[in-house]
Formats: C-alpha cells, sequence, structure tokens
C-alpha cells in the first residue's frame, strides 16, 4: 500500500493507494516531516489536489476502489454524479434508490474516499446537516469549506 499526505486550504488528507488506485482519504491528519517516494497515481493525486484548492471546477478524477456493500456502493455512484455547486439532499437520494434517508446518511459515513466520492455534497432537509459521522465540530467545518470553495452559500436552507 502507497501513503501520499497532502496539505490543503481545507485539511490535511492522507491518501491510500493501491497500485492502480485510490482506496481511501482521511481528513484532519497530521503530515509527517517525510514523504514516501511517489508513483505516478500518487503524483497526477497531488496535482489534482493543488488545482482543485484554485478551482472547484477541477476534476478530481483519480481511479476509485472503495470497499463497502452493495447498498454503499450504489449511494456512492449517486454521489459520484452531484455537480461541483449543488447539494442533493439524503431524502432526495433515498427516494431515488427507493431506500431511507438514514440509510443514504449511514452510506455517508462509511464513505472511504471522501472528496472524491463527494459525500459533503448531500445536506439535510433543512440545513447542512453531518460530515463523517459529525454535526459539528472539525469535520463540519471541513464540510462547509468545501462547500464554500465549490460555490454553495452557507447556511443551506432548502436545497435543490
Amino acid at each position: 500500500m502507497n501513503v501520499l499526505f497532502v496539505a490543503t486550504p481545507f485539511t490535511n488528507l492522507r491518501l491510500e493507494f493501491s497500485d492502480q488506485s485510490l482506496l481511501a482519504v482521511d481528513f484532519d491528519v497530521q503530515i509527517p516531516a517525510q514523504q514516501s517516494t511517489l508513483n505516478p497515481l500518487m503524483e497526477q493525486a497531488c496535482q489534482q489536489l493543488q488545482a482543485y484548492s484554485v478551482s472547484a471546477q477541477q476534476p478530481l478524477n483519480l481511479p476509485l476502489s472503495p470497499a463497502g456493500t452493495d447498498f454503499q456502493q450504489r449511494v456512492w455512484a449517486v454521489l459520484r454524479n452531484i455537480p461541483v455547486g449543488s447539494v442533493r439532499r439524503y431524502g432526495d437520494i433515498a427516494a431515488e434508490l427507493n431506500t431511507s434517508a438514514r440509510a443514504v446518511g449511514n452510506a455517508c459515513r462509511a464513505n472511504p474516499i471522501p472528496l472524491y466520492i463527494p459525500c459533503h455534497r448531500v445536506v439535510a432537509k433543512s440545513g447542512i446537516g453531518g460530515f463523517a459521522g459529525q454535526t459539528d465540530g472539525a469535520y463540519l467545518n471541513i464540510k462547509k469549506a468545501l462547500l464554500r470553495h465549490e460555490g454553495v452559500e452557507i447556511p443551506i436552507i432548502n436545497p435543490r
């Protein structure tokens, strides 16, 4: 397994890779003084994240291999189709997948590759909702920063 640490304006990231794809992203990590040798996929990730930090329109389009259940994979596929600058409600995604908003929220919480599978673009019926299982604190601040960067107005009331 290959690991890349990247500092962004939103949070420090730890990315885990196989030889062919991105496996996981962790937020709010400490960046070590030494970085391991980067392979071409890791270099591409670093370039994409730097460009995204400047412009949210930069696509984050690495090959992904998220580990999850069939249901989680279905939710994550919907999330990958939410455009930059847009949000969707948990309940709307639930209606599309014939499930509950809570089940969609649980799949978002289990997302191993946040940012690339943009669970930060999923909000509650009457507000921003949670992020990574938190309804306040550091992770919610990261969600707000990402949404602001992508042009979404905070606070979110009656998202479309």
